[in-house]
């Protein structure tokens, strides 16, 4: 089938979400400028650069209060947050944490999840979450909002300044993502976990195909 995206697909569920897949889940925690604690995930969330190393993530719609949503909001306050490892282990924990809460709630509270403070910024760390990646806000870019609803989407461009990987993950110098079983965002309500990776090794110029194997 072929469809264009301004004109009606004929599905029963819109279906890009469940074609740009796996999508990494980006598990943020934040802190408001009065000082409450907020965790959320949000599944258009990726690394775009390796050096420096910087992550984004989009936010869309607004909070029930009024205003964007607590991550966003805080994250314009504050200048600073967090990326936890959404993992297997950690599954129910990030969904009960994707909740729409009031602004006073602390989900990490809410959710019954240890913080622990970070070294180069104020909003903790899931202590659970074998990997935190520390940032700072780098910058904000206002996106197109939704054609339906006009609900406003916004892009959040952050610097990783700290990074903290579990021990127990490291093997001979190199990150074991098998042993990190991190999960990822499919479409609808579907999900994904890495547990078996392969290698290849990228080709050099001039390219030399090998011949296939009988």
């Amino acid at each position: 089938m072929f469809y264009e995206t301004s004109q009606p697909h004929g599905l029963k569920r819109d279906p890009f979400k469940a074609l740009v897949v796996p999508r990494p889940i980006g598990w943020i925690s934040t802190v408001s400028a009065t000082g409450v604690a907020n965790l959320s995930p949000f599944s258009f969330f990726n690394a775009i650069s390796a050096s420096p190393p910087m992550v984004a993530f989009a936010a869309n719609g607004r909070h029930a209060e009024g205003g964007p949503k607590d991550t966003l909001q805080n994250v314009m306050d504050t200048g600073e947050f967090v990326v936890n490892l959404a993992t297997w282990d950690l599954r129910e924990a990030v969904n009960r944490s994707s909740v729409a809460a009031p602004r006073a709630v602390d989900e990490f509270d809410l959710v019954g999840l240890e913080k622990l403070p970070s070294h180069l910024v104020r909003p903790p760390r899931v202590a659970a979450s074998p990997v935190h990646l520390e940032c700072r806000l780098l910058q904000i870019v206002p996106l197109p909002a939704d054609p339906v609803t006009g609900e406003p989407n916004t892009l959040t461009i952050g610097s990783v300044v700290g990074v903290h990987i579990a021990d127990a993950v490291l093997r001979d110098g190199r990150v074991d993502t098998a042993a990190l079983a991190p999960i990822a965002r499919l479409g609808y309500m579907d999900y994904a976990v890495v547990r078996d990776t392969f290698a290849m090794q990228r080709p050099t110029w001039p390219f030399i195909a090998e011949e296939t194997p009988k």
